[in-house]
């Protein structure tokens, strides 16, 4: 219904935004990350919107990126996670963050956040694995461009073998796929790279 919104923060709880557009003020149901990362009381700001309509209940959830919202309307398809758990989630942990807890089979991680259990973190992994990938994480949603991540540091397949052989040193998943997205960040003006390039980067990165 609303892509997105566009006005002046009126007023920041830790999980609500009241947004003025157009002199009207709209409260928008949002994370504590989401909180967190807002400019101060005054400022003008871009939220992009969910709207929840149920028949007693008409509520705005809002997200500084599509990354975020697209994650979150994923999040509430599982049984079990409503909108409420799915700003919980994202409370407690980044969408990437989740994407990698996900794709590592990590319910621990994703259960730290409250009022989610174990049994509804392993069915979030299991409903969800095949929903996300870890390109994604590579890829600027929130402009809908590539960003320095996706465009230079070389291929998908690359990335993958990279994330695997950490895997193998010893790493875990989540460990791994979080290095070698660092790794992509840092990597200035590089294109083509191959997995023993990604792989080194991502090393000094886990070694600081």
């Amino acid at each position: 219904m609303i892509a997105y919104m566009k006005g002046e923060i009126i007023d920041i709880a830790e999980d609500n935004l009241i947004l003025e557009v157009n002199n009207i003020g709209y409260n928008i149901r949002i994370s504590a990350g989401t909180a967190g990362l807002l400019p101060g009381i005054g400022e003008e700001v871009k939220i992009y919107t969910y709207t929840y309509v149920k028949e007693d209940a008409f509520w705005l959830y809002g997200f500084l990126t599509r990354d975020d919202m697209g994650i979150f309307r994923r999040l509430i398809t599982v049984n079990g996670i409503g909108p409420k758990g799915g700003l919980a989630i994202l409370s407690t942990m980044t969408a990437d963050d989740l994407r990698f807890a996900i794709l590592s089979g990590d319910a621990k991680a994703i259960a730290k956040a409250p009022g989610i259990g174990v049994k509804t973190a392993e069915r979030v992994i299991l409903d969800l694995r095949d929903k996300v990938s870890l390109e994604e994480s590579f890829i600027g949603q929130s402009t809908g461009k590539r960003t320095a991540g996706a465009s230079e540091l070389g291929t998908g397949t690359a990335r993958n073998e990279a994330v695997e052989a950490l895997t193998a040193l010893g790493y875990s998943p989540s460990e791994a796929m979080r290095a070698v997205k660092k790794a992509g960040a840092n990597a200035d003006a590089l294109e083509g790279m191959d997995t023993e390039d990604i792989l080194r980067l991502a090393l000094k990165y886990i070694n600081g």
